[in-house]
Protein backbone atom coordinates (compact mmCIF):
# COMPACT_ATOMS: atom_id res chain seq x y z
CA UNK A 1 0.00 0.00 0.00
CA UNK A 2 2.91 2.37 0.80
CA UNK A 3 4.30 2.09 -2.68
CA UNK A 4 0.94 2.73 -4.29
CA UNK A 5 0.64 6.00 -2.28
CA UNK A 6 4.05 7.37 -3.27
CA UNK A 7 3.68 6.91 -7.04
CA UNK A 8 0.98 9.57 -7.60
CA UNK A 9 2.96 12.10 -5.52
CA UNK A 10 6.06 11.55 -7.63
CA UNK A 11 4.12 11.99 -10.87
CA UNK A 12 2.48 15.20 -9.65
CA UNK A 13 5.84 16.59 -8.51
CA UNK A 14 7.43 15.89 -11.89
CA UNK A 15 4.50 17.48 -13.70
CA UNK A 16 4.81 20.65 -11.56
CA UNK A 17 8.53 20.76 -12.12
CA UNK A 18 8.14 20.47 -15.88
CA UNK A 19 5.55 23.24 -15.87
CA UNK A 20 7.71 25.62 -13.83
CA UNK A 21 10.86 25.14 -15.92
CA UNK A 22 10.82 27.72 -18.82
CA UNK A 23 11.75 26.55 -22.28
CA UNK A 24 14.98 28.04 -23.63
CA UNK A 25 14.28 31.00 -25.99
CA UNK A 26 16.40 31.69 -29.08
CA UNK A 27 18.77 34.65 -28.59
CA UNK A 28 18.01 37.79 -30.61
CA UNK A 29 20.77 38.48 -33.14
CA UNK A 30 22.73 41.69 -32.59
CA UNK A 31 22.51 44.48 -35.15
CA UNK A 32 24.42 47.72 -35.80
CA UNK A 33 24.15 50.78 -38.04
CA UNK A 34 26.75 52.54 -40.19
CA UNK A 35 27.03 55.18 -37.48
CA UNK A 36 27.84 52.47 -34.93
CA UNK A 37 30.44 50.96 -37.25
CA UNK A 38 32.11 54.30 -38.02
CA UNK A 39 32.37 55.11 -34.32
CA UNK A 40 33.58 51.61 -33.37
CA UNK A 41 36.24 51.42 -36.09
CA UNK A 42 37.52 54.85 -35.12
CA UNK A 43 40.15 57.01 -36.80
CA UNK A 44 43.12 55.41 -38.56
CA UNK A 45 45.13 54.92 -41.73
CA UNK A 46 42.08 54.86 -44.00
CA UNK A 47 41.03 58.29 -42.78
CA UNK A 48 44.51 59.71 -43.36
CA UNK A 49 44.41 58.46 -46.97
CA UNK A 50 40.85 59.82 -47.28
CA UNK A 51 41.98 63.19 -45.91
CA UNK A 52 44.89 63.43 -48.35
CA UNK A 53 43.01 62.35 -51.48
CA UNK A 54 39.64 64.01 -50.90
CA UNK A 55 41.32 67.04 -49.33
CA UNK A 56 43.42 67.45 -52.46
CA UNK A 57 40.24 68.19 -54.40
CA UNK A 58 40.60 71.60 -52.74
CA UNK A 59 43.97 72.08 -54.49
CA UNK A 60 42.41 71.54 -57.91
CA UNK A 61 39.37 73.69 -57.10
CA UNK A 62 41.46 76.56 -55.70
CA UNK A 63 43.73 76.59 -58.75
CA UNK A 64 40.77 76.76 -61.13
CA UNK A 65 38.96 79.47 -59.18
CA UNK A 66 42.02 81.59 -58.32
CA UNK A 67 43.21 81.33 -61.91
CA UNK A 68 40.85 84.13 -62.94
CA UNK A 69 42.39 86.56 -60.42
CA UNK A 70 45.92 86.12 -61.78
CA UNK A 71 44.94 85.93 -65.46
CA UNK A 72 42.57 88.94 -65.43
CA UNK A 73 45.28 91.59 -66.04
CA UNK A 74 46.67 89.58 -68.97
CA UNK A 75 43.39 89.03 -70.80
CA UNK A 76 42.40 92.65 -70.09
CA UNK A 77 45.53 93.70 -71.93
CA UNK A 78 45.40 91.10 -74.73
CA UNK A 79 41.76 91.68 -75.67
CA UNK A 80 41.50 95.34 -74.51
CA UNK A 81 38.67 94.61 -72.10
CA UNK A 82 36.58 97.02 -70.08
CA UNK A 83 36.03 96.59 -66.32
CA UNK A 84 32.63 94.95 -66.75
CA UNK A 85 34.03 92.48 -69.29
CA UNK A 86 36.73 91.35 -66.87
CA UNK A 87 34.12 91.02 -64.11
CA UNK A 88 31.83 89.04 -66.44
CA UNK A 89 34.41 86.24 -66.73
CA UNK A 90 34.26 85.51 -63.00
CA UNK A 91 30.50 85.96 -62.91
CA UNK A 92 29.95 83.39 -65.67
CA UNK A 93 32.28 80.88 -63.96
CA UNK A 94 30.10 81.08 -60.87
CA UNK A 95 26.92 81.00 -62.95
CA UNK A 96 28.00 77.60 -64.27
CA UNK A 97 28.90 76.58 -60.72
CA UNK A 98 25.48 77.68 -59.46
CA UNK A 99 23.47 75.76 -62.07
CA UNK A 100 25.41 72.50 -61.85
CA UNK A 101 25.86 72.53 -58.08
CA UNK A 102 22.14 71.81 -57.63
CA UNK A 103 22.17 69.22 -60.42
CA UNK A 104 25.22 67.39 -59.07
CA UNK A 105 23.83 67.47 -55.53
CA UNK A 106 20.55 65.96 -56.73
CA UNK A 107 22.34 63.24 -58.71
CA UNK A 108 24.77 62.48 -55.86
CA UNK A 109 21.89 61.74 -53.45
CA UNK A 110 20.36 59.40 -56.01
CA UNK A 111 23.32 57.73 -57.74
CA UNK A 112 26.26 58.15 -55.39
CA UNK A 113 28.82 60.71 -54.25
CA UNK A 114 31.84 58.96 -55.82
CA UNK A 115 30.40 58.80 -59.35
CA UNK A 116 29.48 62.48 -59.39
CA UNK A 117 32.89 63.47 -58.02
CA UNK A 118 34.62 61.53 -60.80
CA UNK A 119 32.37 63.02 -63.51
CA UNK A 120 32.93 66.55 -62.21
CA UNK A 121 36.73 66.15 -62.31
CA UNK A 122 36.70 64.71 -65.83
CA UNK A 123 34.43 67.55 -66.97
CA UNK A 124 36.53 70.26 -65.30
CA UNK A 125 39.88 68.97 -66.59
CA UNK A 126 38.58 68.66 -70.16
CA UNK A 127 37.16 72.18 -70.41
CA UNK A 128 40.08 73.71 -68.53
CA UNK A 129 42.48 72.37 -71.16
CA UNK A 130 40.20 73.66 -73.92
CA UNK A 131 40.26 77.13 -72.32
CA UNK A 132 43.98 77.41 -73.03
CA UNK A 133 43.18 77.34 -76.76
CA UNK A 134 40.53 80.10 -76.62
CA UNK A 135 40.75 82.14 -79.83
CA UNK A 136 38.71 85.07 -78.46
CA UNK A 137 37.21 86.62 -75.36
CA UNK A 138 33.78 85.07 -76.05
CA UNK A 139 35.25 81.58 -76.27
CA UNK A 140 37.23 82.20 -73.09
CA UNK A 141 34.09 83.17 -71.17
CA UNK A 142 32.13 80.17 -72.47
CA UNK A 143 34.83 77.61 -71.69
CA UNK A 144 35.50 79.01 -68.22
CA UNK A 145 31.75 78.75 -67.58
CA UNK A 146 31.99 75.06 -68.43
CA UNK A 147 34.91 74.73 -66.00
CA UNK A 148 32.72 76.30 -63.31
CA UNK A 149 30.09 73.63 -64.02
CA UNK A 150 32.63 70.89 -63.39
CA UNK A 151 34.18 72.44 -60.28
CA UNK A 152 30.74 72.54 -58.61
CA UNK A 153 30.86 68.75 -58.16
CA UNK A 154 34.06 68.87 -56.09
CA UNK A 155 31.97 69.41 -52.94
CA UNK A 156 31.15 65.69 -53.02
CA UNK A 157 34.69 65.08 -51.77
CA UNK A 158 33.85 66.93 -48.56
CA UNK A 159 30.64 64.94 -48.15
CA UNK A 160 32.48 61.63 -48.53
CA UNK A 161 34.98 62.74 -45.87
CA UNK A 162 32.19 63.84 -43.55
CA UNK A 163 30.29 60.56 -43.88
CA UNK A 164 33.34 58.43 -43.05
CA UNK A 165 34.74 60.47 -40.14
CA UNK A 166 33.84 59.63 -36.52
CA UNK A 167 31.90 62.38 -34.74
CA UNK A 168 34.68 63.68 -32.50
CA UNK A 169 37.14 64.04 -35.39
CA UNK A 170 34.92 66.01 -37.77
CA UNK A 171 35.44 69.30 -35.98
CA UNK A 172 39.21 68.90 -36.27
CA UNK A 173 39.82 67.21 -39.62
CA UNK A 174 37.40 69.16 -41.81
CA UNK A 175 38.84 72.62 -40.97
CA UNK A 176 42.33 71.27 -41.71
CA UNK A 177 41.16 70.74 -45.29
CA UNK A 178 41.70 74.49 -45.67
CA UNK A 179 45.40 73.64 -45.99
CA UNK A 180 44.70 72.14 -49.41
CA UNK A 181 42.80 75.19 -50.64
CA UNK A 182 45.67 77.35 -49.40
CA UNK A 183 48.18 75.11 -51.20
CA UNK A 184 46.22 75.41 -54.44
CA UNK A 185 45.97 79.19 -54.13
CA UNK A 186 49.68 79.61 -53.41
CA UNK A 187 50.60 77.20 -56.18
CA UNK A 188 48.65 79.07 -58.86
CA UNK A 189 50.04 82.45 -57.74
CA UNK A 190 53.59 81.09 -57.68
CA UNK A 191 53.17 79.47 -61.09
CA UNK A 192 51.65 82.66 -62.50
CA UNK A 193 54.66 84.71 -61.37
CA UNK A 194 56.97 82.39 -63.35
CA UNK A 195 54.85 81.13 -66.25
CA UNK A 196 52.96 84.25 -67.40
CA UNK A 197 56.05 86.44 -68.00
CA UNK A 198 57.88 83.62 -69.80
CA UNK A 199 55.60 81.28 -71.77
CA UNK A 200 52.23 83.00 -71.28
CA UNK A 201 48.85 82.55 -69.62
CA UNK A 202 47.74 79.73 -71.89
CA UNK A 203 50.47 77.46 -70.58
CA UNK A 204 49.54 78.47 -67.03
CA UNK A 205 46.02 77.09 -67.61
CA UNK A 206 47.42 73.85 -69.04
CA UNK A 207 49.73 73.36 -66.08
CA UNK A 208 46.91 74.21 -63.64
CA UNK A 209 44.82 71.31 -64.97
CA UNK A 210 47.46 68.70 -64.06
CA UNK A 211 46.50 68.25 -60.34
CA UNK A 212 42.90 67.49 -61.32
CA UNK A 213 44.01 64.83 -63.82
CA UNK A 214 46.27 63.18 -61.22
CA UNK A 215 43.43 63.10 -58.68
CA UNK A 216 41.18 61.28 -61.13
CA UNK A 217 43.65 58.38 -60.98
CA UNK A 218 43.74 58.49 -57.16
CA UNK A 219 39.96 58.24 -56.73
CA UNK A 220 40.02 54.47 -57.24
CA UNK A 221 41.50 54.13 -53.74
CA UNK A 222 38.44 55.76 -52.13
CA UNK A 223 35.16 53.78 -51.91
CA UNK A 224 31.59 55.01 -52.24
CA UNK A 225 30.05 56.32 -49.02
CA UNK A 226 28.76 53.46 -46.85
CA UNK A 227 25.96 55.73 -45.61
CA UNK A 228 24.80 56.25 -49.20
CA UNK A 229 24.97 52.52 -49.99
CA UNK A 230 22.79 51.48 -47.06
CA UNK A 231 20.28 54.22 -47.87
CA UNK A 232 19.81 52.60 -51.30
CA UNK A 233 19.57 49.05 -49.92
CA UNK A 234 23.06 48.03 -51.02
CA UNK A 235 23.96 46.71 -47.57
CA UNK A 236 26.54 44.23 -48.84
CA UNK A 237 28.60 46.96 -50.50
CA UNK A 238 28.39 49.09 -47.37
CA UNK A 239 29.46 46.16 -45.20
CA UNK A 240 32.39 45.35 -47.51
CA UNK A 241 33.50 49.00 -47.34
CA UNK A 242 33.30 49.10 -43.55
CA UNK A 243 35.22 45.82 -43.23
CA UNK A 244 37.90 47.19 -45.56
CA UNK A 245 38.21 50.33 -43.41
CA UNK A 246 38.43 48.26 -40.22
CA UNK A 247 41.18 46.14 -41.79
CA UNK A 248 43.15 49.21 -42.88
CA UNK A 249 42.77 50.79 -39.45
CA UNK A 250 43.65 47.50 -37.74
CA UNK A 251 40.42 47.80 -35.82
CA UNK A 252 37.31 45.66 -35.33
CA UNK A 253 33.75 45.79 -36.58
CA UNK A 254 30.77 45.85 -34.21
CA UNK A 255 29.18 42.48 -33.50
CA UNK A 256 26.04 41.49 -35.37
CA UNK A 257 24.69 42.35 -38.78
CA UNK A 258 24.38 45.70 -40.52
CA UNK A 259 20.81 46.97 -40.55
CA UNK A 260 19.53 50.25 -42.00
CA UNK A 261 16.14 51.18 -43.42
CA UNK A 262 15.98 51.44 -47.20
CA UNK A 263 15.10 55.01 -48.10
CA UNK A 264 13.09 55.26 -51.29
CA UNK A 265 12.74 59.04 -51.21
CA UNK A 266 16.15 60.65 -51.52
CA UNK A 267 17.34 64.00 -52.79
CA UNK A 268 14.00 65.83 -52.82
CA UNK A 269 13.81 69.63 -52.77
CA UNK A 270 10.63 69.38 -50.72
CA UNK A 271 12.65 67.85 -47.85
CA UNK A 272 14.87 70.94 -47.63
CA UNK A 273 11.78 73.07 -47.12
CA UNK A 274 10.05 70.64 -44.78
CA UNK A 275 8.82 72.22 -41.53
CA UNK A 276 11.65 70.56 -39.58
CA UNK A 277 14.38 72.13 -41.74
CA UNK A 278 12.71 75.18 -43.33
CA UNK A 279 14.16 77.83 -41.03
CA UNK A 280 17.58 76.16 -40.97
CA UNK A 281 17.67 75.91 -44.76
CA UNK A 282 16.70 79.55 -45.34
CA UNK A 283 19.24 80.85 -42.85
CA UNK A 284 21.96 78.60 -44.26
CA UNK A 285 21.25 79.97 -47.74
CA UNK A 286 21.59 83.55 -46.49
CA UNK A 287 24.89 82.72 -44.77
CA UNK A 288 26.34 80.86 -47.76
CA UNK A 289 25.43 83.71 -50.10
CA UNK A 290 26.99 86.33 -47.81
CA UNK A 291 30.17 84.35 -47.12
CA UNK A 292 30.75 83.72 -50.81
CA UNK A 293 30.10 87.39 -51.60
CA UNK A 294 32.67 88.45 -49.00
CA UNK A 295 35.24 85.76 -49.83
CA UNK A 296 35.44 86.35 -53.57
CA UNK A 297 35.02 90.06 -53.01
CA UNK A 298 38.23 90.07 -50.97
CA UNK A 299 40.13 87.97 -53.53
CA UNK A 300 39.09 90.09 -56.51
CA UNK A 301 39.51 93.35 -54.60
CA UNK A 302 43.07 92.30 -53.75
CA UNK A 303 43.88 91.77 -57.41
CA UNK A 304 42.15 95.02 -58.38
CA UNK A 305 43.95 97.09 -55.74
CA UNK A 306 47.29 95.65 -56.78
CA UNK A 307 46.59 96.11 -60.47
CA UNK A 308 45.38 99.70 -60.11
CA UNK A 309 45.61 101.54 -56.79
CA UNK A 310 49.11 100.48 -55.73
CA UNK A 311 50.47 101.26 -59.20
CA UNK A 312 48.69 104.50 -59.84
CA UNK A 313 48.87 105.60 -56.23
CA UNK A 314 46.03 107.61 -54.76
CA UNK A 315 45.50 109.74 -57.81
CA UNK A 316 41.97 110.36 -58.93
CA UNK A 317 40.51 108.88 -62.06
CA UNK A 318 40.86 112.18 -63.90
CA UNK A 319 44.59 112.21 -63.22
CA UNK A 320 45.07 108.69 -64.51
CA UNK A 321 42.85 108.35 -67.56
CA UNK A 322 44.08 109.94 -70.73
CA UNK A 323 41.75 111.13 -73.48
CA UNK A 324 39.97 108.12 -74.91
CA UNK A 325 40.86 107.22 -78.45
CA UNK A 326 41.46 104.31 -80.72
CA UNK A 327 45.19 103.91 -80.33
CA UNK A 328 47.00 101.95 -77.70
CA UNK A 329 48.76 105.08 -76.53
CA UNK A 330 45.42 106.58 -75.49
CA UNK A 331 44.76 103.83 -72.98
CA UNK A 332 45.06 104.50 -69.26
CA UNK A 333 48.41 103.38 -67.78
CA UNK A 334 46.33 101.14 -65.49
CA UNK A 335 44.35 99.61 -68.34
CA UNK A 336 47.18 97.34 -69.41
CA UNK A 337 49.20 96.92 -66.24
CA UNK A 338 50.78 93.52 -65.65
CA UNK A 339 51.51 92.24 -62.14
CA UNK A 340 55.03 92.96 -60.94
CA UNK A 341 56.97 90.47 -58.76
CA UNK A 342 56.08 92.57 -55.70
CA UNK A 343 52.37 92.24 -56.56
CA UNK A 344 52.64 88.46 -56.61
CA UNK A 345 54.45 88.59 -53.25
CA UNK A 346 51.61 90.66 -51.78
CA UNK A 347 49.04 88.16 -53.09
CA UNK A 348 51.02 85.28 -51.57
CA UNK A 349 51.25 87.00 -48.18
CA UNK A 350 47.53 87.80 -48.08
CA UNK A 351 46.68 84.26 -49.24
CA UNK A 352 48.72 82.73 -46.41
CA UNK A 353 46.29 84.55 -44.14
CA UNK A 354 43.69 81.91 -45.04
CA UNK A 355 45.31 79.48 -42.61
CA UNK A 356 46.38 82.03 -39.99
CA UNK A 357 43.21 81.64 -37.92
CA UNK A 358 42.85 77.90 -38.45
CA UNK A 359 43.94 76.92 -34.90
CA UNK A 360 41.51 79.43 -33.38
CA UNK A 361 38.82 78.38 -35.84
CA UNK A 362 39.21 74.72 -34.81
CA UNK A 363 39.05 75.64 -31.12
CA UNK A 364 35.98 77.80 -31.66
CA UNK A 365 34.16 75.14 -33.69
CA UNK A 366 34.82 72.43 -31.08
CA UNK A 367 34.36 74.40 -27.86
CA UNK A 368 32.06 77.33 -28.66
CA UNK A 369 30.05 75.40 -31.23
CA UNK A 370 29.44 75.96 -34.93
CA UNK A 371 26.85 78.73 -34.55
CA UNK A 372 28.66 81.00 -32.09
CA UNK A 373 32.03 80.53 -33.78
CA UNK A 374 30.58 81.51 -37.17
CA UNK A 375 28.75 84.56 -35.80
CA UNK A 376 31.98 85.84 -34.19
CA UNK A 377 34.12 85.45 -37.32
CA UNK A 378 31.41 87.01 -39.52
CA UNK A 379 31.19 90.00 -37.18
CA UNK A 380 34.97 90.45 -37.30
CA UNK A 381 34.89 90.22 -41.09
CA UNK A 382 32.40 93.11 -41.21
CA UNK A 383 34.68 95.17 -38.97
CA UNK A 384 37.82 94.60 -41.05
CA UNK A 385 36.04 95.52 -44.26
CA UNK A 386 35.36 98.95 -42.76
CA UNK A 387 38.91 99.24 -41.40
CA UNK A 388 40.29 98.61 -44.91
CA UNK A 389 39.25 102.17 -45.75
CA UNK A 390 41.75 103.70 -43.30
CA UNK A 391 44.90 101.99 -44.62
CA UNK A 392 47.31 104.57 -46.06
CA UNK A 393 50.25 102.43 -47.18
CA UNK A 394 50.93 99.23 -49.06
CA UNK A 395 52.11 97.61 -45.81
CA UNK A 396 48.81 98.52 -44.16
CA UNK A 397 46.89 97.17 -47.14
CA UNK A 398 48.76 93.86 -46.95
CA UNK A 399 47.99 93.59 -43.22
CA UNK A 400 44.27 94.21 -43.65
CA UNK A 401 44.01 91.88 -46.63
CA UNK A 402 45.85 89.23 -44.59
CA UNK A 403 43.29 89.44 -41.78
CA UNK A 404 40.34 89.56 -44.15
CA UNK A 405 41.51 86.44 -45.97
CA UNK A 406 41.96 84.70 -42.60
CA UNK A 407 38.44 85.61 -41.48
CA UNK A 408 36.60 84.79 -44.72
CA UNK A 409 38.40 81.42 -44.88
CA UNK A 410 37.32 80.65 -41.30
CA UNK A 411 33.74 81.51 -42.25
CA UNK A 412 33.81 79.06 -45.15
CA UNK A 413 35.32 76.34 -42.96
CA UNK A 414 32.53 76.59 -40.42
CA UNK A 415 29.57 76.78 -42.78
CA UNK A 416 30.88 73.81 -44.80
CA UNK A 417 31.04 71.69 -41.64
CA UNK A 418 27.67 72.87 -40.33
CA UNK A 419 25.84 72.21 -43.61
CA UNK A 420 27.32 68.72 -43.98
CA UNK A 421 26.32 67.87 -40.40
CA UNK A 422 22.87 69.39 -40.09
CA UNK A 423 21.18 67.45 -42.93
CA UNK A 424 20.50 63.67 -42.92
CA UNK A 425 22.04 61.28 -45.46
CA UNK A 426 18.92 61.29 -47.66
CA UNK A 427 19.37 64.99 -48.43
CA UNK A 428 22.95 65.83 -47.41
CA UNK A 429 24.40 66.12 -50.91
CA UNK A 430 21.37 68.07 -52.14
CA UNK A 431 21.52 70.36 -49.10
CA UNK A 432 25.20 71.01 -49.73
CA UNK A 433 24.68 71.36 -53.48
CA UNK A 434 21.78 73.78 -53.14
CA UNK A 435 23.65 75.90 -50.60
CA UNK A 436 26.74 75.88 -52.78
CA UNK A 437 24.63 76.85 -55.75
CA UNK A 438 22.85 79.78 -54.13
CA UNK A 439 26.07 81.07 -52.63
CA UNK A 440 27.36 81.54 -56.17
CA UNK A 441 24.88 84.37 -56.54
CA UNK A 442 27.08 86.19 -54.06
CA UNK A 443 30.17 85.16 -56.02
CA UNK A 444 28.54 86.38 -59.25
CA UNK A 445 27.78 89.79 -57.79
CA UNK A 446 31.17 90.20 -56.08
CA UNK A 447 33.17 90.96 -59.27
CA UNK A 448 30.95 93.93 -60.11
CA UNK A 449 31.41 95.32 -56.60
CA UNK A 450 35.17 94.66 -56.41
CA UNK A 451 36.05 95.49 -60.01
CA UNK A 452 33.43 98.09 -60.97
CA UNK A 453 31.78 99.78 -57.95
CA UNK A 454 35.04 99.90 -55.97
CA UNK A 455 36.67 102.07 -58.65
CA UNK A 456 33.74 104.51 -58.41
CA UNK A 457 33.20 104.49 -54.63
CA UNK A 458 35.74 102.65 -52.50
CA UNK A 459 33.94 103.35 -49.22
CA UNK A 460 30.55 102.46 -50.70
CA UNK A 461 31.82 99.05 -51.80
CA UNK A 462 33.35 98.37 -48.37
CA UNK A 463 30.13 99.38 -46.56
CA UNK A 464 28.15 97.00 -48.76
CA UNK A 465 30.49 94.09 -47.99
CA UNK A 466 30.36 94.93 -44.27
CA UNK A 467 26.57 95.14 -44.16
CA UNK A 468 26.17 91.73 -45.77
CA UNK A 469 28.57 90.21 -43.21
CA UNK A 470 26.56 91.68 -40.32
CA UNK A 471 23.36 90.10 -41.67
CA UNK A 472 25.18 86.76 -41.89
CA UNK A 473 26.50 87.08 -38.33
CA UNK A 474 22.97 87.57 -36.99
CA UNK A 475 21.66 84.68 -39.09
CA UNK A 476 24.43 82.38 -37.82
CA UNK A 477 23.79 83.30 -34.18
CA UNK A 478 20.08 82.47 -34.50
CA UNK A 479 20.41 79.11 -36.32
CA UNK A 480 17.93 76.69 -34.66
CA UNK A 481 20.18 73.58 -34.59
CA UNK A 482 23.66 73.19 -33.09
CA UNK A 483 25.57 70.24 -34.58
CA UNK A 484 28.61 70.18 -32.27
CA UNK A 485 29.05 66.61 -30.96
CA UNK A 486 25.91 65.38 -32.76
CA UNK A 487 25.94 62.11 -34.72
CA UNK A 488 25.18 62.37 -38.44
CA UNK A 489 21.50 61.76 -39.07
CA UNK A 490 20.58 58.98 -41.50
CA UNK A 491 16.90 59.90 -41.98
CA UNK A 492 14.73 62.96 -41.33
Amino acid sequence: MATKQTEPVTVISLQKLSLETPEPQPKESKTFTVEDAVETIGFGRFHIALFLIMGSTGVAEAMEIMLIAVVSPVIRCEWQLENWQVALVTTMVFFGYMVFSILFGLLADRYGRWKILLISFLWGAYFSLLTSFSPSYIWFVFLRTMVGCGVSGHAQGLIIKTEFLPTKYRGYMLPLSQVFWLAGSLLIIGLASVVIPTIGWRWLIRIASIPGIILILAFKFIPESARFNVSTGNTQAALATLEHIAKMNRSVMPEGRLVEPILEKRGRFADLLDAKYLRTTLQIWVIWLGISFAYYGVILASAELLERDLVCGSRSESEVVVTVGDTEGSQSPCHCHMFAPSDYQTMIISTIGEIALNPFNILGINFLGRRLSLSITMGCTALFFLLLNICTSSAGLIGFLFMLRALVAANFNTIYIYTAEVYPTTMRALGMGTSGSLCRIGAMVAPFISQVLMSASFLGALCLFSSVCIVCAISAFTLPIETKGRALQQIK
